[in-house]
């Protein structure tokens, strides 16, 4: 990711998977992982947190 901060101009790379907030003129990029989701939590038409869940993903284990 470029940014150039004089013209508030970011170049991103397409073949990335990310989710990018833009908020006040700062980009916040969030990273995509394994398993989980990500929730926005919106107020007054800003995001004001992302809350981050994970989900661990069990196969092919003995059950006790």
């Amino acid at each position: 990711m470029k940014t150039n901060t004089d013209k508030m101009v970011a170049e991103i790379d397409l073949k990335e998977d990310a989710l990018y907030v833009i908020k006040n003129g700062a980009l916040t990029k969030v990273t995509a992982k394994q398993f989980g989701q990500d929730l926005i939590i919106w107020k007054n038409g800003q995001v004001l947190d992302i809350d981050r869940s994970e989900r661990i993903r069990i196969e092919g284990q003995e059950v006790l």
